[in-house]
Order: C-alpha cells, then structure tokens, then sequence
C-alpha cells in the first residue's frame, strides 16, 4: 500500500486513496485492484518502449482488511488517439476531435463478486463532456482536490462497489 507506481518522475503526483465495498458498505478484504494511466505527455508506457521506462504508471495492489488501498501516480492527462486513417477521417467528417478526457484505468477483482473494468476521469478535464469514444459517465467522475502532502499534490478517492456472483441454481 501507498507505492509510487509512476517510474519516469514525470506528471503532477497524485495519492489514490480508495476503498472496495459491498453493496451494504462492508469491506472487501484482498481485492485485487490493476491499475494504469498514460504519462504526462499522453502516452501509455507499450506505446513508447525505450523512452518510458517498462510497467510505468501501473501498479497492482491488494485491499487490506478495511477494504482500503492507496497508490501515489499521477494526475492523468487527456491524449488524442489515433487518427492518422479511417479513424481520423471519420472523427473529420463529423467535426469530432480526437481527444480522450483525462483517466485512470481500473481492473478490480475478489473471489466470489463480479469483475470491474473501468476507468475514473478527472472532472475538471475540457474534454470530459465530448469523449471521442463516448466512454464518460457521471459515475465514474472522481474527484480531484489539491493536497499539501509529502509524496502528492493532488488527491483522489473513489470507491468501487462489488457485487457477489450470482449462484446458479440446480432444477435437477
């Protein structure tokens, strides 16, 4: 817990505080939650081998026993994909840019609840209201507030609710 996951020093650090819950509120004990985000130029770390060092920005950590986990990244940045063919001319044709709003993606899972896959976005982001790929939903906009904190200057916290795996009843 509490690792820094951003390993080329780039980008505004940010402490992701979070907790994994029940849908009644109680902790979720050894979740496991992969997490990662482009760098502070837009880029994800497969994306530039050999100039980002490998595995930046990501991190895979475990809930403790009140649920809790935290991560020092960085503040995501927005990117644009790519749109150098049929995408760009697509994204052309219908006046649409080709940026994605600031996010961190999560994986988040435990034994016997539903996966999550999912990203959270930065709300003060500009591009946060016209996504190119349509993926913001007011759910997933977490929070962002400055801190005065050692290993951070920002702070985000986002809970993430998992739901137990249906049983699946025998008729026999």
């Amino acid at each position: 817990m509490g690792d820094k996951i951003t390993l080329d020093g780039k980008g505004e650090a940010c402490l992701f505080e979070c907790r994994v819950i029940t849908a009644g509120g109680d902790p979720i004990c050894g979740a496991r939650i992969d997490v990662w985000s482009d760098n502070a130029d837009g880029f994800y770390d497969v994306q530039q081998p050999g100039i980002q060092p490998k595995w930046n920005n990501r991190g895979v950590f475990r809930t403790g026993i009140d649920g809790c986990y935290s991560f020092v990244g960085i503040k995501p940045v927005s990117y644009p994909i790519p749109n150098d063919g049929p995408v760009g001319q697509m994204l052309e044709s219908l006046g649409r840019h080709p940026y994605r709003p600031a996010h961190m993606h999560y994986v988040v899972t435990a034994p016997g609840y539903q996966k999550i896959v999912t990203h959270t976005f930065v709300g003060d982001d500009p591009y946060i209201t016209s996504d190119t790929v349509f993926g913001v939903k007011q759910t997933l906009v977490a929070p962002f507030e400055r801190i005065d904190h050692e290993h951070a200057s920002w702070r985000s916290k986002f809970d993430f609710v998992l739901i137990p795996v249906a049983e699946t009843v025998s008729t026999l």
